[in-house]
């Protein structure tokens, strides 16, 4: 893994209160092409495959429906994955094997009741991305199905719900979900994050919980990174924040802005910083799927 101080020092600061972002996605993908290594830009794989992902599920739905232009693959490719996909029984190996697989079984699939093309084709796309080699990449999209599973089983359990028919997945967050009765699944001792997730699940406004969700995600991702602001981690850190970013500006940045910036606060608080890191913080900042029915109520359709 490369250290990118150039890099990350030429970045603009970001914040998740912030209207307008002065930089996108396509400029940090472009410097990237430039300064990242061989290895660390195969990592990034990951990240961008969310839009192919979503791709993939639009032209299921709609052979002319308008494509994200981020992921990794072309309109052509799709087409190639759709088309091989359909025609022979095995997996397309020049794209992940989920893939394939739920191009091949979508038209089995689609008009059965309680099936829901975006949240399955999400939750296949964390499954695999888990399998990440990157440490914190594993840690990071194991944190949002965690999180999905969480929220969708509080809320379920509000509402009279089966929680087993809601959250997906066979982890020990799963497991605990579905053996514990108390409040919280006794998930608290084993996750700190879940009391704050807690206090999120009360919260009656479904666009104030979505805020929160985000503010909880961007200082977990500073948490991660706090020690190695010039890191591979730390770019990939950066782009989902500018991912968290973009998804905002298309909403209602304005109002949002002093929200956001009073959660990231009250998240973060200063009893988290330690004293002997405040000033490195200081020169580092200047320098650089749940069920659909549920999932829309808890963290609306964006994973990320």
């Amino acid at each position: 893994m490369g250290n990118y101080y150039c890099m990350m020092a030429g970045l603009p600061e970001i914040n998740l209160s912030d209207t307008t972002s002065s930089i996108s996605l396509q400029d940090v993908r472009e410097q990237c092409e430039e300064a990242l290594s061989k290895a660390d830009k195969k990592l990034l794989f990951y990240f961008y495959l969310y839009w192919d992902c979503r791709n993939v599920v639009k032209l299921l739905k709609n052979p002319d429906a308008e494509l994200d232009l981020f992921g990794n693959f072309t309109k052509e490719q799709y087409q190639d994955l759709l088309t091989s996909a359909r025609e022979m029984n095995f997996n397309v190996h020049r794209y992940p094997a989920f893939m394939s697989m739920f191009v091949r079984d979508y038209s089995y699939n689609k008009d059965k009741a309680g099936f829901y093309a975006e949240d399955e084709m999400m939750y296949q796309y964390l499954q695999y991305a888990m399998k990440c080699p990157n440490k914190m990449i594993r840690q990071w999209y194991s944190m949002q199905l965690n999180i999905n599973n969480i929220l969708t089983a509080m809320i379920a359990r509000q509402n009279g719900w089966n929680i087993a028919e809601f959250i997906q997945g066979e982890n020990v967050v799963t497991e605990m979900i579905l053996t514990n009765k108390t409040k919280d699944f006794d998930l608290s001792n084993e996750f700190d994050y879940v009391k704050e997730l807690m206090k999120i699940v009360d919260e009656p406004d479904p666009v104030q919980k979505e805020r929160r969700i985000d503010a909880f995600k961007w200082v977990w991702l500073d948490d991660k990174t706090f020690l190695e602001p010039f890191s591979f981690e730390s770019v990939f850190a950066y782009m989902c924040k500018l991912q968290m970013l973009h998804r905002w500006e298309m909403l209602d940045p304005e109002k949002g802005k002093e929200t956001f910036k009073r959660i990231i606060d009250e998240l973060r608080g200063e009893a988290k910083v330690p004293d002997e890191f405040k000033t490195k913080t200081a020169y580092a900042s200047r320098g650089r799927y749940t069920h659909q029915r549920s999932s829309e109520q808890i963290v609306g359709k964006e994973l990320m």
